[in-house]
């Protein structure tokens, strides 16, 4: 039924959002003396949402909004140690080791030499490369795709350029906005494996998914039995 399975890397075969709250935290310990955390939250997350725009995603444009956050919150008053404890920050994130999340390697393993497996993410261009190649993971991927945004438009052009058709393609990814939805608009099929926590920046409500090209499971190391089922079933 599928000739490729495309891969969400962040959150889905590594962890990525846990040092992004980790370091979130400290950010509004840093702030205690000019607001609270909530009022502090609510003002990073509208930096951030706004700057997707012009910095993407990925570490280098949330330490540029957590500035921009730090210098509104205390008007311009805050010392400059800490705008270099922010900009330090954001290197611990960006050196910080990569750990895979259970399974991961294992079941990549028993697809490879059935379908043609392929990695979509998106941020920063040299981290993601940079986590791609820590991740030992690289070899398994015939091709490995890092993008801007993940949208249809995307998502098009990537089927497109590889020649592949979207009923051919199932993604696999933890986003409902970015690695389901997307890919089940141009016609493709997606299995949704939720992580436990998720960055506002990828909430979105969603509903009247399609039955028959939309699965969730609460572990990649279940995708092959659910690919031997939707094999038998289509073969009926």
């Amino acid at each position: 039924m599928f000739d490729t399975i495309a891969f969400d890397a962040d959150d889905t075969l590594w962890h990525n959002e846990v040092i992004f709250q980790d370091t979130q935290k400290l950010f509004y310990q840093m702030l205690q003396p000019y607001a609270d955390e909530e009022t502090i939250h609510q003002n990073l997350s509208k930096v951030e949402m706004s700057n997707v725009r012009l910095f993407g995603y990925g570490i280098t444009g949330f330490t540029l909004s957590m500035i921009e956050t730090a210098l509104e919150i205390s008007a311009g008053q805050i010392p400059q140690t800490k705008i270099q404890y922010i900009i330090d920050c954001g290197k611990q994130m960006l050196e910080a080791p990569l750990e895979l999340l259970p399974d991961v390697k294992s079941t990549l393993e028993q697809l490879v030499d059935s379908y043609n497996l392929m990695l979509i993410s998106k941020g920063d261009l040299m981290h993601q490369m940079n986590k791609v190649e820590l991740s030992g993971l690289a070899d398994l991927f015939s091709i490995i795709e890092i993008v801007a945004e993940k949208n249809k438009y995307t998502y098009q052009k990537i089927v497109h350029k590889h020649k592949l058709t979207a009923s051919s393609l199932l993604m696999v990814g933890n986003s409902m906005k970015s690695d389901i939805l997307p890919i089940l608009e141009i016609g493709g099929s997606a299995v949704y494996i939720p992580y436990h926590v998720t960055s506002h920046v990828e909430m979105i409500a969603h509903e009247n998914t399609p039955s028959d090209r939309f699965w969730e499971l609460e572990s990649l190391k279940d995708l092959p039995q659910l690919l031997s089922k939707i094999t038998q079933v289509a073969s009926y």
